[in-house]
C-alpha cells in the first residue's frame, strides 16, 4: 500500500526552504524542488511516498498553485518525481543512483567524493592476519549445520569477559551475537516495541535508530541533549517520569552526534527511573571503546541495574571495522533466548568465519583499539584546527571520544549547504538527519575517521560553499547524492 504524504507533514519538513541569503532572487518553484531533492537525498522523504496534491502543498506553504504545479514539472524532468493522470505523483529518484551505506541513495559514480556521511574508519591492518588465522580454526565447526543462533560460544565469552572487565559481571549466556549493532538494535525492539508503543528518544540521535523505530510504528517523543553540556538530568528523568515510555534508547558513551559522554550518578539515577516508570532501556554502547584523552570512563549504565531494564548492544564496526558485520546484545539469559528465538525468523545465525575472525582480533584489542584512539585523536585535532581556521563563526565542544563532532553552524542552513557541498565533491549530514520534523538545521555532524589531509580539504571546500551561499545570485539546483 502506496504511503501519503499530507501538505501539512510536507511542509513541516521543508522547513524554510526559501529563507537562504539570495534565494528570493531565484524562482520559488526552483527553491521548492531543491529542497524536496533535498530530502529525498538525505531520507527524510522516503522513495515510494505520494505526493500531496497540488493544492494541498500550496496552500500548506502558502504559495500560489502555479509555484507548486512549476515544481513537480521540474522534479518530473529530474527523475524525482513520477506522475501519473488522475492517479498522483510518487517520490523517485533518477536511475543511476544506487543504496548508499547508510540505506539512503547516492550516484553510482562518486569515487572521487570525501564522504564526510558515515562514520567510521577503514580496517585495521590486523585484519587480514586475524582473517587468515581464523580459517585455520573453521574445521572445528564444518562438522556440524553451522547455525548458531545465539553466535559462538567462544565469542560469546570474548565479549562477556569484556563486560565482566568493565565492572558488570556477565557470563557467555547472556550475550547474543548479531549481525551488527543495528541488528541488535533491530531484534530487541521487534521483542519490546509493539506497534504504537511510546518510545523516548534523546534529540538530536543516531539516524538509524529512528529508522528502526519508525519500522516499529513506535510513538516517538524526545529529550533534548544541550549542545554545550550534554543531558540535562532533571529533564531527562522528567521526560521518563512524564511519559512513561516501554522503552528509552540512550547513547551514554560518546553520543552520536554530540559526542557527549553521561556521568555516572546520572546512569544510576537514570536506571532507578527507568524501573519506577516500567521502562526497559536500550543502551547503545558503540562507541565505549574510543575515549581520546585518557579520561577515566563512568561505569557500564548495567551495572546500577537490579532489575533486568538494560539492554545493552554494541558491536566492532568503531573501533575495529564496519565491514566485520559482528554486534551483540547484553542482557539476562532468559530475554538473550527469547532474542534468538526471533532472530532465527530474520537470518537463522552470523557466519562463523565472522565470528573466529572476531575472535581472534579481541585477543588483539589492545594494540589494535589503542593504535585506533591515536589515529582517531590526531584526525580530531586536524579537523578542528582547519575549522576554527576556515569557519571561526562555527561553534562546537572539543570531542573528548568517540568518532565525530557536532558543529553548530551561523545559520540554519545545515541541509542547503550540504547539497552545495556535493557540487564540490563533499558529502555531509545535516542536521536533521539526526532528529525528528526537519529540525536542527543549524547544526551539522563532522566524522573525523578520515585521513587528515581529505579532513583538512573537505574544510576548505565546505568553507567555500559556505561563501557562496551568501553571495549567489541565481543558485543552481541539480539531482543531489545521497547524505548518509
Amino acid at each position: 500500500m502506496t504511503t501519503t504524504i499530507r501538505g501539512g507533514q510536507l511542509a513541516r519538513l521543508l522547513g524554510q526552504w526559501h529563507s537562504l541569503p539570495g534565494r528570493h532572487r531565484s524562482p520559488d518553484y526552483a527553491a521548492l524542488a531543491g529542497a524536496v531533492r533535498g530530502l529525498l537525498a538525505d531520507g527524510r522523504l522516503p522513495l515510494g511516498v505520494r505526493m500531496p496534491a497540488e493544492r494541498e502543498l500550496a496552500e500548506a506553504l502558502a504559495v500560489s498553485r502555479t509555484t507548486v504545479s512549476a515544481a513537480y514539472r521540474t522534479l518530473r524532468e529530474s527523475g524525482h518525481l513520477t506522475s501519473r493522470r488522475g492517479a498522483g505523483s510518487w517520490t523517485t529518484l533518477p536511475n543511476g543512483h544506487r543504496v548508499a551505506p547508510s540505506g539512503l541513495w547516492a550516484a553510482g559514480d562518486d569515487h572521487d567524493m570525501i564522504d564526510l556521511g558515515v562514520a567510521a574508519s577503514a580496517a585495521p591492518a590486523e585484519l587480514v592476519t586475524a582473517a587468515h588465522d581464523a580459517a585455520s580454526d573453521l574445521p572445528r565447526y564444518l562438522g556440524s549445520a553451522g547455525y548458531h543462533p545465539t553466535g559462538l560460544g567462544e565469542l560469546r565469552e570474548a565479549v562477556a569477559a569484556g563486560y565482566s572487565e568493565r565492572g558488570v559481571p556477565t557470563t557467555a549466556e547472556q550475550i547474543l551475537i548479531t549481525g551488527g549493532t543495528q541488528q541488535a538494535l533491530d531484534l530487541v525492539l521487534r521483542l519490546s516495541v509493539p506497534a504504537g508503543s511510546p518510545v523516548l528518544v534523546e534529540a538530536p540521535t543516531y539516524p538509524n535508530a529512528l529508522a528502526a523505530l519508525s519500522a516499529r510504528r513506535a510513538r516517538l517523543s524526545t529529550h533534548g541533549l544541550d549542545t554545550a553540556t550534554g543531558w540535562d538530568g532533571e529533564m531527562l528523568l522528567g521526560a521518563l517520569r512524564q511519559t512513561r515510555p516501554r522503552v528509552s534508547y540512550v547513547i551514554p558513551e560518546f553520543h552520536n552526534p554530540t559526542s557527549h559522554l553521561m556521568a555516572a550518578d546520572l546512569r544510576e539515577r537514570l536506571v532507578a527511573t527507568a524501573h519506577a516508570t516500567g521502562t526497559e532501556l536500550i543502551v547503545d554502547e558503540s562507541f565505549v571503546d574510543l575515549p581520546l584523552d585518557d579520561q577515566e570512563m563512568p561505569p557500564p549504565v548495567a551495572v546500577f541495574d537490579r532489575h533486568s531494564r538494560v539492554v545493552s548492544i554494541g558491536g566492532m564496526s568503531k573501533a575495529y571495522w564496519g565491514g566485520l558485520r559482528i554486534g551483540w546484545v547484553r542482557a539476562s539469559a532468559p530475554l538473550v533466548q527469547r532474542l534468538a528465538a526471533i532472530r532465527v525468523g530474520v537470518d537463522m545465525a552470523s557466519p562463523v568465519l565472522e565470528q573466529l575472525v572476531a575472535v581472534r582480533l579481541m585477543h588483539q584489542a589492545t594494540q589494535i583499539v589503542k593504535a585506533r584512539r591515536e589515529e582517531l585523536r590526531q584526525q580530531r585535532d586536524a579537523l578542528v584546527t582547519a575549522l576554527r581556521t576556515a569557519l571561526p563563526e562555527w561553534s562546537f565542544v572539543l570531542p573528548a571520544g568517540g568518532v565525530c563532532l557536532w558543529a553548530e553552524l551561523d545559520g540554519p542552513i545545515s541541509s542547503a549547504l550540504s547539497r552545495a557541498a556535493e557540487d564540490v565533491g563533499v558529502r555531509l549530514a545535516p542536521g536533521p538527519r539526526f532528529g525528528l520534523d526537519g529540525t536542527l538545521e543549524r547544526f551539522l555532524r563532522l566524522p573525523f575517521t578520515l585521513p587528515a589531509e581529505d579532513l583538512i580539504e573537505a574544510v576548505r571546500r565546505i568553507a567555500t560553499v559556505r561563501h557562496d551561499l551568501d553571495h549567489a545570485t541565481a543558485p543552481s539546483w541539480r539531482s543531489p547524492t545521497v547524505i548518509a
